[in-house]
């Protein structure tokens, strides 16, 4: 399992009706908007995501732009919509992270929640012994799982005010995935039995 997030602009650029100009004034907290840091400061909101291994999304949580992510971590991995198989010594539940949750606050999260954590640390890349990149970053998946995301026009940019009916439309999305994924395997099953 892997956890990523992302910002995204929310449109009619600062101002939420009947509250200033800003937006991060009463209010936003509820509507989870607040300034982008990568988008000069423009009012965003951000998805954080918990994909399985093979990118399908299991968990989705939203909050203002600026929130860190070791913020989310916890809300994102109780967010999962599936019962979660207890963890045991025979099998182990793993959990891969970007280095953006690299500090002891983002580890006590992931081991109360038992799962093994893999993060790479601040300024570390994986080498092999002759100092080569041998393993690729399992970030992919999650960015995957994004990038389909991102082809549902409805939530690419958020056009709702309220945060309960964006965060509805995101696991709405989430969901079609579910189905477009199960859809073609059933479709390669068959394919396979008939042949």
């Amino acid at each position: 399992m892997a956890v990523g997030s992302r910002s995204r602009e929310r449109a009619g650029g600062g101002r939420v009706p009947g509250q200033g100009t800003r937006g991060a004034e009463k209010g936003a907290a509820e509507e989870r908007v607040g300034p982008n840091p990568t988008d000069r400061a423009k009012a965003g909101v951000k998805k954080s995501l918990l994909v399985e291994g093979g990118g399908g999304p299991l968990g989705v949580v939203i909050a203002a732009a600026h929130v860190h992510d070791v913020r989310l971590l916890k809300d994102t991995l109780e967010a999962v919509v599936v019962e979660r198989p207890q963890p045991s010594e025979e099998s182990p539940q793993h959990l891969c992270l970007d280095k953006g949750y690299d500090s002891s606050g983002g580890y006590r999260v992931v081991l109360e929640q038992g799962y093994v954590p893999h993060v790479r640390r601040i300024g570390e890349e994986k080498h092999d012994e002759a100092g080569q990149k041998k393993y690729p970053a399992r970030r992919w998946v999650v960015e995957r799982t994004f990038a389909w995301l991102s082809r549902c026009r409805a939530i690419l940019v958020r056009w709702d005010k309220k945060a309960e009916c964006y965060l509805a439309l995101v696991k709405l999305a989430c969901a079609l995935l579910w189905f477009r994924r199960l859809h073609r395997l059933r479709d390669t099953r068959q394919a396979g039995h008939e042949t």
